[in-house]
């Protein structure tokens, strides 16, 4: 009995503890592996026991007004916290103590009105940083100095009319390719701190929908970068709007409309001159990608952002390309794929200097030549086909005279020779021929043959004509002989 007991209470203690960690959490809560979702429950805080497992949190659609020091402690594995559509309006310090596996941080739809330089400060591996439509009206200068991993932020739909650029300069932010400063308030824009930031940066900056104020050099510096075919520019093209003369109700679309900078021609240092080098190369072969800079010394720092925004540092990257310590990269084995414009930026951490430099690469797939077009061939063939048709109609033609040849007598007589000289077919012929005596039938058609003359090879008419017997002799004329046929074309 003693010993039921005994194996009994271990168990009952564990059930016990299970239950009461089941009651800190709302009965509305749903836990699967490692992911908790508390979403939509009116939740006014956060609940004091947390599974030490959980690697997700969410939290969203709740009424959560504060975040206490140290709500997330204690939770090692906790990578993505989803705080949306709640009612916080400010971050006590230390809310993120302890929670430095944070990487996915959403505090989207809610009531912040600025974000501290405290608020993030142990959150070093923070990756992505949601603070969109929220009431924020300032960004403190050193509020993002810790995230040093991030990747993107955005903090679009708040009130913002300015941002500390200059905070995310000199490669602080080396891994940085969105930066979401949409739909604020912004009238003007720190156009050299921005020209300052990586190409990375620039490239995923999103400033469209703010109140910016027209001017040349904002319009030059977005007109550079639709050229080269920002995604930031070209996807929102024409939600990029100024106003003139800073009219709330001139506002113009000034990338689709470019009429009003037509006399611009200002070009701020550092902002549009860019060392940019175009390499070509057939696919399947190796291409080496320069990193020029005008930096000098042994403190240099190279790396590489390829098109698809992919980071490349030594010794390279997926065994398709090879860094080398003068910042130089190879391509192996070029692919279509691999085109476009790559970005060398080079670090001066002593001097705490910086440079950035574009190759525009460009994979080329050979083609077999076709052979041209031969002129010389086709005008010869040209002259055979001609040839061929003259030969045929030469040899093929049908013979359009009404008499011919019987076969052949021992002596030839021109009489049956058919030939352009001895028949002419008149459908009316003359009331009179040539020479005395000479008569013709009417309305009748005529084949008129040469006169015979008087003696053929010494011979006289009648022999002649006891030779022909198809010949028939009207008259016994000396001087003509006619022969006259009915309107039927009679052939031999």
């Amino acid at each position: 009995m003693l010993c039921a007991l005994g194996v009994a209470a271990p168990l009952m203690l564990s059930s016990l503890v299970l239950h009461l960690a089941r009651a800190a959490l709302h009965p509305g809560c749903l836990k699967v592996s490692d992911i908790l979702s508390c979403s939509n429950l009116g939740l006014e805080q956060v609940p004091k026991q947390l599974p030490a497992t959980a690697a997700t949190l969410d939290f969203n659609h709740n009424h959560l007004v504060r975040l206490e020091e140290g709500s997330f402690a204690g939770l090692p594995h906790l990578v993505t916290l989803r705080l949306a559509h709640n009612q916080l309006s400010d971050l006590s310090p230390g809310t993120f103590r302890n929670t430095s596996s944070l990487r996915h941080l959403d505090l989207s739809s809610n009531q912040l009105y600025k974000v501290d330089n405290f608020y993030f400060q142990e959150l070093a591996g923070m990756e992505e940083l949601l603070l969109f439509n929220n009431h924020i009206v300032r960004v403190e200068s050193n509020a993002l100095i810790s995230l040093v991993n991030l990747r993107k932020a955005y903090l679009s739909h708040n009130r913002l009319t300015d941002f500390p650029f200059f905070s995310i300069q000199e490669h602080s932010h080396p891994f940085l390719v969105t930066l979401d400063l949409s739909s604020n308030r912004m009238p003007k824009l720190p156009l050299e701190d921005i020209a300052a930031l990586p190409v990375s940066v620039q490239s995923g900056l999103f400033l469209h929908n703010n109140s910016l104020i027209c001017e040349c050099a904002m319009y030059v510096m977005f007109k550079r970068w639709e050229q080269k075919g920002f995604n930031s520019v070209k996807d929102y093209r024409e939600e990029h709007t100024c106003l003139v003369y800073g009219e709330p109700r001139a506002s113009v679309q000034f990338l689709e409309h470019t009429r009003f900078f037509e006399n611009c021609s200002i070009k701020l240092p550092g902002l549009l001159v860019d060392i940019e080098s175009t390499l070509q190369v057939y696919a399947g072969e190796s291409a080496l990608l320069e990193c020029q800079t005008s930096l000098k010394g042994r403190h240099l720092t190279y790396q590489w952002v390829s098109p698809h925004q992919e980071f490349i540092a030594p010794p390279g990257n997926n065994n398709t390309m090879r860094m080398y310590a003068n910042g130089s990269l190879e391509i192996l084995a070029a692919r279509v794929e691999d085109s476009g414009v790559y970005w060398c930026m080079v670090l001066d951490r002593q001097q705490s200097r910086n440079e950035t430099r574009e190759v525009n690469v460009t994979v080329i797939m050979r083609h077999h030549e076709v052979e041209p077009f031969n002129t010389g061939f086709t005008t010869l063939l040209g002259c055979v086909v001609s040839l061929v048709l003259v030969l045929m109609y030469l040899y093929l033609t049908p013979c359009r005279c009404w008499c011919r040849k019987q076969a052949p007598p021992a002596t030839p007589s021109p009489a049956n020779e058919c030939s352009a000289q001895s028949s002419i077919l008149t459908p009316t012929p003359p009331a009179t021929t040539e020479g005395p005596g000479r008569k013709v039938s009417n309305n009748k058609h005529v084949v008129f043959l040469e006169p015979i003359k008087e003696a053929q090879n010494g011979r006289p008419r009648d022999a002649l004509a006891s030779e022909h017997p198809k010949l028939h002799v009207l008259r016994s004329d000396a001087d003509s002989v006619t022969s006259v046929f009915s309107d039927t074309t009679i052939v031999p």
